[in-house]
């Protein structure tokens, strides 16, 4: 009877005498883009899903969904609610111009259509800090699969206080092809834009609109210009079921402030060239760099206005491939 206690004793010494198998192991980032089948890639905060980038070769263009709050319930929907059809193109978050050189990249069903064709990622990286995203995209006329625009995209996801707040970095370099010159053209429609849960629009759910003027709702904000706008609304029934995005444009944007195309519909659009057209070169390229903060609750003036100053002062991104 006195061996067993003895033999327990034996077996057990090797684990207390090593509390870690592995002294050389790294810790796992908090926060990681994660590779999965079909050309999806998956932004997680330790283990769960912020957002997903979505960049197969067979859509019109890529797009981000879902957009995730710590309600477990996407703020963002593929498509409008009440007409699908012709607004298939509002993929949840996405970047798209309705005229390039005189091609529809906005639409799906246009008489000269343009497609934003994912060509590769050039890098991913994890950290405990953030997540960033690289690829390299071809906008291109769909008659005759010519190249218009070379994107380089970069996005980054950064917790602030885990899933109730986070911010994404969208940062975008354009070029033309050599010897081209391609031309954004005067337009509403274009560059980035949120397609809100059905829930939190103003006609089918009375959410709210607000931007860094203090206006508010369609009436007030329609292609106004502005530095933010926010788009919150209730995304659970529980009593604090609420959530919003502030979309953000950075002060070192062409056209600044520039308008925001937004409706009580359910959707908003930080405008790239509202007036004025925007050429670009092999040589003369264009560089934007967009927010969204996605956050619990319904946003005040102060709090999005807060995160706006806090975004604008971020450093510029590094957009080389490889580090």
């Amino acid at each position: 009877m006195r061996l067993l206690p003895i033999l327990l004793l034996v077996l057990a010494t090797p684990l207390l005498a090593q509390d870690n198998p592995l002294p050389s192991a790294r810790p796992v980032p908090r926060v990681q883009v994660l590779p999965k089948p079909h050309s999806i890639s998956s932004f997680q905060l330790e283990g769960k899903e912020l957002t997903a980038s979505h960049f197969d070769a067979a859509d019109m263009r890529p797009f981000w969904y879902p957009i995730m709050t710590s309600k477990g319930v996407s703020l963002t929907r593929m498509g409008h609610p009440h007409d699908p059809l012709t607004h298939s193109h509002h993929n949840s978050v996405w970047i798209a111009h309705s005229d390039v050189n005189g091609i529809d990249f906005w639409g799906d069903h246009a008489k000269v259509q343009g497609r934003i064709v994912p060509q590769r990622v050039d890098r991913y990286d994890d950290a405990d800090e953030s997540a960033v995203m690289q690829m390299t995209n071809h906008w291109v006329r769909v008659s005759d699969n010519a190249v218009q625009l070379i994107e380089t995209r970069r996005s980054e996801v950064r917790p602030i206080d885990g899933a109730k707040s986070w911010l994404m970095l969208i940062d975008v370099e354009f070029a033309a092809p050599k010897g081209q010159t391609s031309t954004f053209n005067p337009s509403f429609f274009g560059l980035v834009a949120v397609r809100v849960a059905k829930t939190i629009g103003v006609h089918d759910g009375g959410g709210r609109i607000l931007n860094s003027e203090g206006q508010v709702n369609e009436e007030q904000v329609f292609r106004k210009p502005a530095r933010w706008c926010d788009y919150s609304g209730h995304i659970t029934n529980d009593a604090d079921g609420f959530a919003g995005i502030t979309l953000m444009n950075h002060p070192g944007n062409p056209q600044n402030p520039t308008a925001f195309h937004v409706r009580n519909d359910g959707w908003m659009d930080a405008c790239l060239t509202p007036e004025k057209a925007i050429e670009v070169t092999d040589s003369q390229k264009l560089r934007v760099r967009y927010g969204l903060w996605v956050h619990d609750g319904v946003a005040t003036q102060e709090q999005s206005e807060a995160q706006w100053k806090a975004f604008a002062e971020l450093p510029p991104a590094d957009l080389a491939a490889k580090k």
